[in-house]
């Protein structure tokens, strides 16, 4: 089962890897990018996070709100995705409690597509290695935005365990949701 797009995403009251508070509730008003990826030391998520890294000042600008999940624990995602000093929460959800309420997937056939060697050898020329795997091995990707309103405006689940939402489609996603001024004067 997954989540279909203008659904109520599902309600996220947890922290951080600094035990800093993170809720989409709280969020509101804001469009949201809540990226759920693999475990902590995953050299093709670790990819990821740099491009979001890289990306996030013009993201931010739109006022977009970035949230990372990985199924490792705080400790684990100090120890290697922490490095990155990432301008967005990262947050740490071994139970995959988050996991399992917007329905993010596993599969064998995921882990092995053939798209995951030429991400997996873009991950290693930037200096990414694999370590200690926490939780599924077989774990999909998943990219949410979620408007204003807290409804969700895309859920794209992977298909390959180095796929995710394409930043261009979150730039057009954005730029199709910015708000009007008579919509800022409604509110």
């Amino acid at each position: 089962m997954t989540l279909n797009v203008g659904a109520v995403a599902p309600d996220l009251e947890t922290r951080d890897m600094f035990e800093q508070p993170v809720s989409l509730a709280a969020l509101r008003g804001r469009p949201v990018l809540l990226s759920f990826m693999r475990y902590a030391s995953c050299p093709m998520c670790n990819l990821r996070v740099r491009q979001l890294a890289l990306a996030h000042e013009s993201l931010a600008r739109e006022g977009l709100v970035i949230l990372v999940v990985f199924q490792s624990s705080a400790e684990r995602m100090r120890q290697y995705v922490g490095r990155q000093d990432a301008p967005f929460a990262l947050i740490p959800d071994p139970q995959m409690i988050a996991y399992h309420a917007f329905h993010v997937e596993t599969g064998w056939l995921g882990l092995l597509a053939p798209s995951n060697a030429v991400n997996a050898i873009r991950a290693f020329s930037k200096g990414f290695r694999p370590g200690h795997v926490d939780g599924p091995v077989d774990r999909l990707p998943a990219d949410f935005l979620i408007d204003r309103d807290g409804r969700i405006g895309i859920a794209f689940y992977a298909r390959a365990a180095g796929e995710h939402l394409p930043l261009e489609a979150v730039t057009t996603w954005l730029e199709r949701n910015r708000p009007t001024a008579s919509s800022v004067q409604t509110a």
